[in-house]
């Protein structure tokens, strides 16, 4: 994900992530009157609220809360595996290609990259084969990490079942990266915890499609969270008087979620649009990802284009549009109007 351009106006559509969202004025207020206390002791209410809140509606035990999705994906890593194991991954997972090899670098587990399939998937044929032998030569195999959505596209349910009771029945944990989960369950029409059936743990963010400023959820059973608490210390995650923050992700758990329809709706429309300019051929989106390529005597013109007209996105040949809480029909409507000015 690159972020070539440069804007000379005011930004008027960033399509840029669903990270870059601001929180409503209803979540500024629930922020300004949440009860406070010292998360690192226990004691925020707010931040205690959040992840029970949290683990009942996904099903698991118990909760922590931290400041991003790639330290709480890390902690759940580092949770389940020791030193010199491994854990198998797609090779286009974020915990493998954009979390900065923090597995690797800070937790001395070793990442087996698998090949994704076109479904976003990793093949259960791939996955046996990768699977290492009880052997001194090899690093201990110990976890199977998913992600859902990933790409914007949602894991066939058979699939992530067929998966994880595979993994079990081999004595492999199961991790999802499920950062964009709520749009995964919203996509499907099903509860939360049916896109986190299967996993020992899951990673929730609150701060992409659910609107929330700032953090992410780490889920699984008691002894498991009692275990990452631990890691997120070391890792400088404990928050003082976090629940500032864990009230906005309560707000964005409460409110927030089933609106995630409206951003599939949205980058449907903006794909369909998208792909009537000429040179420019879109991937049907099935969440709010949208993925375009753009010929090669456009690619430069248009993305600079865009950007000095206000429309800020991902890559030039290559681009990401993402719809969010922060670009309604209406800045879909206006983008694609500018957009179409390029093309005369």
């Amino acid at each position: 994900m690159s972020y070539p351009q440069a804007h000379t106006g005011p930004v008027l559509y960033d399509f840029r992530s669903d990270t870059v969202t601001r929180p409503t004025p209803a979540m500024q207020a629930a922020m300004a009157s949440a009860e406070l206390g010292d998360d690192v002791w226990g004691d925020d209410p707010t931040v205690n609220r959040l992840q029970a809140v949290a683990a009942e509606r996904l099903g698991f035990e118990a909760g922590l809360f931290a400041p991003s999705g790639t330290q709480t994906n890390l902690i759940g890593l580092m949770t389940h595996c020791q030193r010199g194991d491994e854990y198998l991954v797609g090779q286009d997972a974020h915990t493998y290609k954009y979390e900065g090899g923090g597995a690797a670098v800070l937790g001395s587990i070793q990442p087996q990259p698998l090949e994704n399939a076109p479904d976003g998937s990793i093949p259960l044929a791939k996955l046996q084969r990768a699977v290492k032998p009880d052997d001194a030569h090899f690093a201990r195999t110990r976890l199977l990490a998913l992600e859902n959505t990933i790409g914007g596209k949602v894991l066939p349910a058979d699939y992530v079942a067929n998966a994880t009771a595979w993994a079990h029945s081999k004595g492999l944990a199961t991790h999802l990266d499920g950062a964009r989960l709520c749009n995964a369950a919203v996509k499907r029409g099903v509860e939360l915890a049916e896109i986190a059936r299967g996993f020992d743990s899951v990673s929730v963010c609150l701060s992409k499609g659910l609107g929330a400023p700032v953090g992410s959820l780490l889920l699984g059973s008691r002894d498991f969270i009692a275990q990452a608490k631990r890691w997120r210390k070391m890792l400088g995650g404990g928050m003082r008087q976090a629940g500032l923050l864990a009230a906005a992700g309560l707000y964005a758990l409460e409110h927030h979620v089933a609106r995630l329809a409206e951003d599939h709706a949205n980058a449907a429309k903006l794909a369909q649009g998208l792909a009537a300019l000429p040179g420019i051929t879109v991937d049907t989106p099935q969440t709010n990802i949208v993925f375009v390529e753009v010929a090669e005597e456009h690619a430069q013109g248009f993305a600079e284009h865009l950007a000095r007209h206000g429309v800020l996105i991902s890559g030039t040949a290559q681009q990401r549009w993402v719809t969010h809480l922060d670009v309604n029909e209406a800045a879909v409507d206006g983008a694609l109007a500018i957009a179409r000015q390029y093309f005369g």
